[in-house]
């Protein structure tokens, strides 16, 4: 048979199943950082669902342990150390700029 004439036939493509990333021993507290840390970004964003693989319980519970941390100053509300340094460079090469002109 010609492919166009089986439209609704899927490929059979293997997949492999992925591990979730919290297991049913793990303690979703706002104590437990290792497991925290894994649900944030770069930035200190929480993750969104899709990326951390998560179910809406699981998402919920990570949530507001990492707003427990950070309220209790455990985590940083914002991680912009590498933005700063970025902006101070600038300033210097611009103030430079206007003294000699």
């Amino acid at each position: 048979m010609d492919k166009s004439k089986r439209p609704f036939l899927k490929s059979k493509r293997s997949f492999r199943r992925r591990l979730p990333p919290i297991h049913s021993g793990d303690r979703i507290d706002y104590r437990n950082m290792s497991l925290i840390s894994r649900f944030i970004s770069e930035q200190g964003k929480i993750l969104s669902r899709r990326v951390n693989r998560l179910t809406l319980k699981q998402q919920r519970l990570i949530t507001i342990a990492i707003k427990q941390a950070r309220i209790l100053s455990l985590l940083p509300f914002l991680n912009n150390e590498k933005q700063f340094e970025r902006n101070v460079s600038t300033a210097r090469t611009t103030g430079l700029r206007t003294r000699n002109n």
